[in-house]
This record gives structure tokens, C-alpha cells and sequence, in this order.
């Protein structure tokens, strides 16, 4: 009982604005880009110091888990809050229950047994029994109606709801309970806010001034933002800078030291807020009972509680110890020393490098009222620039654009850019921008300025071999782009052509002025009233394996007469084409003669029918016993014929065959 007092004590001291304001007034902000923002406290306090630091529900978890306190004084500062369930669990703890919005027939169900006095319209007490529901038929519908029932000194009674006019509780415990339920629901409507209670022990310390204190944290935080301005209608191009920071959070900046970091270091939440419950397995009682048999693994060796950390940690994946590391060192990088750099005229912020990030500190302190934004100067310099055209390859007419190099000293975080020349020139946007990095920026549209593309291409061989029956063909497919601009201004320009490069192909003209991972950029000039017309050759290699064994005679000749094919391939592969008939000539002559065999066993066949026809002893089948006899031998030469047809069929087949095997070409 005594913890859900504390709870309660708690949530109403909150609601009620009991707990000290924040000592430690807000000192710097840092922003970053990637969504959130570090938030430093410091002050001076004298002994005991107990304050409220609320948070967004949508921060506290970001907050809990990088909360850091810096008291010289105190080495067991405390930090307590409400849980996510506490509200809900403190409902569910008090005689009433009010968690889940109970009508009043729900209320009363729950309380069976308590007493009550009622005004309906005549006053009674008794106790309550229990809520029914009795139909009710009406002309238009039938509908359920609660009845309370009531125990009294005369006997059970109901009552419909719709005629108590009044309900109270004879208990005062439960009267209590009421009126707490409803002041914790009262003070948690409307409220997105939650505390975090610190506490910093300490004793008070007269004539000492008190002791410096410092608190800091890291919660999610409207991203900033930047815009630029770009003046090309001078010389040397003036490049400037804006950054537009929200403050969202529920407290006024005064005289804040503000950072805006561009980069994008690894975050993540964790629910540390919500309790969590782990599940245990439910085992039988510890009583009387047989024993379950149970078998051991024999050790393996020694192991002590070091070496389990050692492998916890070893189990932990690479990349979240990077991150979590990126994440150690990252809070340093803030602490680290920053370098003037000079702008233009206007009192612009201090950038400096923070590990692989860029920081911007503005050099005055930022007063800014809770949900109010503000535009402050970011970066004001002279940038090494000249205008020129872009053409990428799409559209009729090349880009009105600007080749820019950043020598203001800082790493600028993308944004858009608003361009001048003389007047407004159009809106360009440009992604992270490095120090020292030369990038193209687009505005708008030339319409002085044409531009036609066309696409052919072709395929050449580039090399044959011939080895071990194989021929190779290597080929180069050349992929052309003709690009041609017709300039209709009496001005000369310069034009950037940016050509996507073609997959899996090399360059071949021109050289590219500078390239990129997926394009090439050529520089040239565009005469006043001039056509110019630009070609750009790429190439991919093409290999084709051909077995020439198993090659048809028609692609053989095919070859012969390629030109393309070197005039020692091709002569060879006629040579070869001459063996392949001679083998396939060989292969007819051995068919002819097996078909002659074929007839002359079909005649054979034929004249033992008509013998056994006939009988051998008549004068008929005396004559067919003679033509079979001369079938016989016509038989047995043409065997040999057959022999000798098949071995000069083999020999020519094999002769084809060394041939190409023998090839070197």
C-alpha cells in the first residue's frame, strides 16, 4: 500500500505543479540533422535539490537512456518517474475501478455488497445485490434496461436506473477512492507530458556559494533546416546561408548557446520506458514424490563467470558495436575546439569539425520562445563559381546552370538554393556539399539553345583464335550517342554534357573531362549562332565459343565467306570444309553399299520361299537354287566391298577431325 501512496503522492504533485522548477536553467542546444538534439543544463545549487524535468511520452525513452548527471557534490543522485502502467495500475488498485471507463450500471455490478443510500424519488439504504437487464417493448424497438438491486431492512427492492435521481456510498474508505480515481483522471487529460524526478543529495554549505551542477540528455528534436542564396552576377559568385530551427519543446530558450551539426550519426530507441515482465516456467511442488531420472554431459574444462561475459560480448554483432561505439564517441565530438571562419558581412556561425560531421555554432546566444522557429545566418562567402549549360540528356533544351566549388571552410548540409543573376534566376537544390567540392547546380532552362539526340549501334569483330577444336570470335559492341545543339544566342556559352554511361562498356572517345559513378561530363564551348554536333563511343566486349566439330556444314560456309573473319581462318576452315566432304562422300559411298546388301538379302529371302514353294527337286526349284547360289557369292564380295567403304569412311572421319583438333590460328 505504501508504494501505490507514492505513486499517487506523485502523479498529484506533478498535476499540481508541487515540485520545484528547474535549477539548472537550459545553457546549450545542439540540433542535428538526423533528428535529434542534445540539451546541456547547468547552474549553481546549495544543498538538497529535488526538480521536475518533463519530457514528450515520445522522448522519455531517448531520455532514460542517455541522461547524464554531472554533480561534484552528491554520488547518489536519483532519478524517478511514473511507469507507462502507472496510472492504470493505480486505478485497477482502489475499490472503485475507473481503468476501463465503466458506465454506471458496470460501477455499481463491481461493488456488490457495499451500502448505499439512494433517492429514487422516495430514500433508501440497504446493500447493493447485484445489476439486471429487463426487456423493454416500445412501439419502435425493444431495448435493455438496467435494474438495481437492493437489499433493505424491508426486503429486496428494484430499481430502474432512470429513476434514481441520487446514489451514495455509506462507506468512507470507498468515497476516498472516488474522488482519487477521478483526480488522477482528471490530471492525465490532455497531457503528453512526463516527469522525470531528480533528486541531488547534498548538504547546504553557508557562504560557499553552492556547487556547480550539470545535466544533459539526448530526445528527439525537429531536424533543421538549411536554405542558400546564390549572387552569380558577380566575379567571384557570393554564396549565402540560412539555418531554420524550430523549438517544439514545452520550454523558452534564453540566451542558449545553439550548434547545428550536419551529419548522421547511427540512433535507435529502445523501450526503456514500459515496464516489462520476463516469463518463468510454473514447476511441480517441492513435495514427497519419486525422483525423474536425469543424465549429466561430462565437462569439457573449467569455466568461471569471466569467460561468460567474455562470450556474451563476443556474441554481440559487429554491427551493433559499432554503433553503440559511434554512439560513445559521438558525445565528445560536442566538447571538441572550433575555428573561426571567415564570411562576408553578415556575423554568420563558427564551423568546426566534429569526428566525421561538421558543427555550426552561432556566435551570439539564441533567445527563442517555445513553439516559435527562427531563421538564423548559417555561412556567408565568396565561392569559386562560373555559369555554363547542363544538358543530361533529356529535354529539348540544355540547363541553366552553375559549376560551384565549396571554399567557405565549412561542410554544408543539403538544402535549396535560391539563385540571383542581376534578378531572380530560378531554384537549384544540392545534396551534402564537402569542403573543397566542385558540384553542378541547375536553375532553369536555356531556350536559346536546341538540342537533338540520337543512338546507334554496331558490332565488329576484333579478334578470332582457333585452338583445340574451338574457335573463339571476340567482338566489340560500340554503343554511339550523337548528340547535337543548335545555339539561336548571339552569345557564346559553355556546355557540360552529362552522359550516362552504358553498362558493362568502356569510354572510347572522347576522354571525359570528369565522370562520376554513373555518368561522364565533357566540357566544350557553344559558338554564338553555331551548330555543334558531339559523338560519344562506348564499347563492350563480346566473346562467342564455337565447337567445330559439331558445327553444320552451312555455318562452316557462312564463315568462309565472313569477311569479317581474318583471310588464314577463313582458308583454313575451306581446307576443313573440303575434308568434311570427302568424309561425308565416304559416309554415302558406305550407305549405297549397305543399301545394296539390304536388296540382295531381300532377294535371297525371297528365292528360299519360293524353293520351299516350288521344292527343290523340280526343275523350277533347280533354277532357284542357282540364282541363290550367285546370290551367294554377289553377297560375300560385296562384304569385303562394305569392309573396305567403312575403313575409308573412318579414315576420312578421322582425318577431319586431327584437322580441326590440330588447328593453331
Amino acid at each position: 500500500m505504501k508504494n501505490k501512496t507514492c505513486a499517487f503522492a506523485l502523479l498529484v504533485f506533478c498535476a499540481a505543479g508541487l515540485w520545484a522548477q528547474n535549477p539548472l536553467p537550459l545553457k546549450r542546444v545542439v540540433v542535428l540533422a538526423s533528428g535529434l538534439a542534445y540539451f546541456e543544463h547547468s547552474g549553481t545549487v546549495n544543498g538538497n535539490v529535488q526538480f521536475a524535468l518533463p519530457f514528450k511520452t515520445a522522448a522519455v525513452n531517448d531520455a532514460l537512456k542517455s541522461l547524464v548527471i554531472n554533480d561534484p557534490a552528491s554520488a547518489t543522485p536519483s532519478v524517478v518517474y511514473q511507469s507507462e502502467s502507472t496510472l492504470y495500475q493505480t486505478l485497477r488498485s482502489l475499490k472503485i475501478d475507473l481503468s476501463d471507463e465503466p458506465d454506471l450500471p458496470l460501477i455499481l455490478s463491481r461493488l456488490k455488497g457495499a451500502e448505499v443510500e439512494i433517492t429514487s424519488p422516495t430514500a433508501y439504504s440497504g446493500r447493493i445485490v447485484g445489476v439486471e437487464y429487463r426487456s423493454v417493448v416500445t412501439n419502435v424497438s425493444e431495448t435493455n434496461e438496467p435494474w438495481l438491486l437492493l437489499q433493505t431492512t424491508s426486503g429486496l427492492k428494484i430499481f430502474n436506473f432512470k429513476e434514481i435521481n441520487s446514489i451514495v456510498f455509506k462507506d468512507a474508505l470507498l468515497n476516498d477512492d472516488l474522488n482519487r480515481a477521478l483526480d488522477l483522471l482528471a490530471a492525465s487529460q490532455n497531457n503528453d507530458s512526463r516527469m522525470l524526478m531528480v533528486t541531488l543529495p547534498g548538504s547546504v554549505q553557508p557562504g560557499s556559494g553552492g556547487r556547480n551542477v550539470s545535466m544533459s540528455y539526448v530526445i528527439p528534436f525537429p531536424v533543421w533546416k538549411a536554405s542558400y542564396r546564390l549572387d552569380l552576377n558577380q566575379a567571384k559568385p557570393l554564396f549565402q546561408g540560412w539555418a531554420i530551427i524550430d523549438n517544439d519543446s514545452d520550454n523558452d530558450w534564453n540566451n542558449v548557446e545553439l550548434s547545428l551539426v550536419a551529419g548522421r550519426p547511427a540512433s535507435f530507441i529502445q523501450n526503456l520506458y514500459p515496464p516489462y515482465y520476463v516469463s518463468r516456467p510454473t514447476l511441480p511442488l517441492a513435495i514427497a514424490g519419486t525422483t525423474s531420472a536425469a543424465t549429466h554431459d561430462s565437462a569439457l574444462q573449467e569455466f568461471s563467470f569471466n569467460d561468460a561475459v567474455r562470450l556474451e560480448r563476443q556474441a554481440v554483432p559487429s554491427a551493433a558495436k559499432a554503433q553503440v561505439e559511434e554512439l560513445m564517441e559521438y558525445e565528445g565530438d560536442y566538447l571538441r575546439a572550433r575555428r573561426n571562419v571567415s564570411g562576408g558581412a553578415m556575423e554568420t556561425a563558427r564551423g568546426a569539425a566534429a569526428g566525421d560531421q561538421f558543427e555550426f555554432t552561432i556566435k551570439k546566444p539564441v533567445s527563442l520562445d517555445r513553439r516559435m522557429s527562427a531563421m538564423l545566418p548559417l555561412v556567408e562567402s565568396r565561392i569559386e563559381g562560373r555559369k555554363l549549360l547542363i544538358f543530361s540528356g533529356g529535354g529539348v533544351h540544355p540547363r541553366l546552370g552553375a559549376e560551384l566549388t565549396n571554399t567557405s571552410g565549412m561542410k554544408l548540409p543539403a538544402g535549396p538554393i535560391t539563385v540571383y543573376d542581376g534578378v531572380y534566376a530560378g531554384d537549384a537544390l544540392i545534396e551534402f556539399w564537402n569542403e573543397n567540392e566542385k558540384r553542378l547546380i541547375s536553375f532553369g532552362e536555356d531556350l536559346s539553345v536546341i538540342a537533338a539526340v540520337s543512338d546507334t549501334n554496331t558490332r565488329a569483330v576484333r579478334s578470332v583464335v582457333v585452338s583445340g577444336g574451338v574457335m573463339t570470335i571476340s567482338r566489340n559492341q560500340t554503343y554511339t550517342k550523337t548528340y547535337t545543339f543548335k545555339n539561336q544566342g548571339s552569345v557564346s556559352k559553355q556546355l557540360v554534357v552529362e552522359h550516362t554511361k552504358t553498362a558493362q562498356t568502356e569510354l572510347v572517345s572522347p576522354t571525359a573531362d570528369e565522370q562520376t559513378a554513373s555518368l561522364y561530363r565533357f566540357n566544350m564551348t557553344l559558338g554564338a549562332n553555331r551548330e555543334l554536333v558531339f559523338t560519344v563511343n562506348e564499347q563492350r566486349p563480346l566473346s562467342e565459343n564455337i565447337t567445330l566439330l559439331s558445327l553444320r556444314p552451312d555455318a562452316f560456309l557462312s564463315y568462309t565467306t565472313n569477311q569479317e573473319i581474318p583471310s588464314n581462318v577463313r582458308t583454313a576452315l575451306q581446307r576443313a570444309v573440303t575434308l568434311r566432304r570427302e568424309a561425308d562422300n565416304a559416309s554415302a559411298a558406305v550407305k549405297d553399299l549397305e543399301a545394296r546388301m539390304s536388296r540382295l538379302a531381300a532377294d535371297q529371302e525371297r528365292i528360299r520361299r519360293n524353293i520351299e514353294a516350288a521344292g527343290n527337286q523340280t526343275a523350277q526349284g533347280q533354277e532357284y537354287l542357282k540364282r541363290l547360289a550367285a546370290l551367294d557369292t554377289d553377297i560375300d564380295n560385296l562384304s569385303a566391298d562394305i569392309e573396305k567403304a567403312r575403313n575409308s569412311e573412318k579414315a576420312a572421319l578421322k582425318t577431319w577431325e586431327d584437322y580441326l583438333n590440330g588447328l593453331k590460328l
